[in-house]
């Protein structure tokens, strides 16, 4: 009824974010979140001198960077370490200089990595303050939507039960264990447990973080339609929010029986765990028998 595997893929949505160069010398360094085969570009308002632009100590760990017109091109070639940070000085063709700082993306699962930063020297040219409002919309908008989702959780039946899966009070929910699967790479073991429920179905994923020093913690997590890709709904409760190296933890998912109609026919879902890092650590896929209706 279901089939899972551990496996390691990138998913994400183009990051685009603006800088606003400030006149206060402590201000003046920024960071720029960069990750392993991933293409960040600095985008400023006016051409970049190739010349004057330079790097230190990126030697073995950046592609060398390529300045076309007004943008700089950086790419790592392998993820940076907690510890690492790359100076860079971005010289414009009239001479001003814009430091930044290279830096590996933080472990909470809110990080994110830079793709394009947008650089404004004038914060009072329209495309700055055009770039600033969309980006004060679009953090307005975030913050709404966690309100409005928080508030729905609270009175939810699926992640009340899917925080007692996680919590380990199975013989409280209407759910049964039908599969479970195992598997293990360099970072994690994974032990997942598929159960049956009347007309909802749950996953549970038991973690045992196996990194040295990384704490393991959910980014996220996508569960679609197979055939067609629409995302659906899915509820869900983890013990910690964190889990420290050597430890466990328990992130359960309760999947209603509406999730599974596509076109009005059942059908199949994929449910895709993605870790701290972006990283696709686990997915599964559900079958519509494992609805009882």
């Amino acid at each position: 009824m279901a089939s899972a595997a551990l496996a390691s893929g990138e998913r994400g949505k183009l990051s685009v974010r603006p800088i606003l160069l400030s006149e206060h010398p402590d201000d003046a360094t920024h960071r720029v979140y960069v990750k392993g085969q991933v293409v960040t570009t600095l985008r400023f308002e006016q051409p970049v001198d190739p010349v004057k632009t330079k790097m230190l100590g990126w030697e073995g760990r950046l592609e060398p960077l390529a300045v076309v017109r007004n943008k700089v091109l950086l790419e790592p070639i392998h993820d940076l370490d907690d510890d690492e940070a790359i100076p860079v000085v971005v010289t414009l063709v009239d001479g001003t200089e814009v430091p930044f700082l290279l830096r590996p993306p933080g472990r909470k699962r809110w990080s994110w990595t830079d793709q394009q930063i947008d650089v404004f020297k004038n914060r009072e040219s329209h495309a700055a303050m055009h770039s600033a409002l969309i980006d004060a919309l679009k953090k307005n908008d975030a913050l709404t939507e966690e309100n409005q989702r928080y508030r729905k959780e609270e009175t939810s039946e699926d992640h009340a039960l899917a925080a007692l899966l996680a919590s380990g009070a199975l013989a409280q929910t209407p759910f049964k264990v039908v599969e479970r699967f195992f598997g293990k790479d360099a970072d994690a073991e994974v032990d997942v447990q598929v159960l049956q429920g009347k007309v909802k179905a749950a996953v549970v994923f038991k973690i045992k973080n196996l990194a040295p020093e990384q704490p393991w913690s959910m980014k996220s997590a996508r569960l679609v339609t197979l055939d067609k890709g629409h995302e659906r709904a899915v509820a869900f409760r983890a013990t910690v929010r964190e889990i420290m190296p050597g430890g466990s933890g328990v992130v359960a998912f309760v999947v209603d029986d509406d999730a599974f109609m596509e076109d009005g026919k059942l059908t199949r879902l994929s449910l895709e765990v993605y870790r701290h890092d972006g990283m696709r650590q686990a997915f599964i896929q559900l079958d519509p028998a494992l609805i009882e209706r």
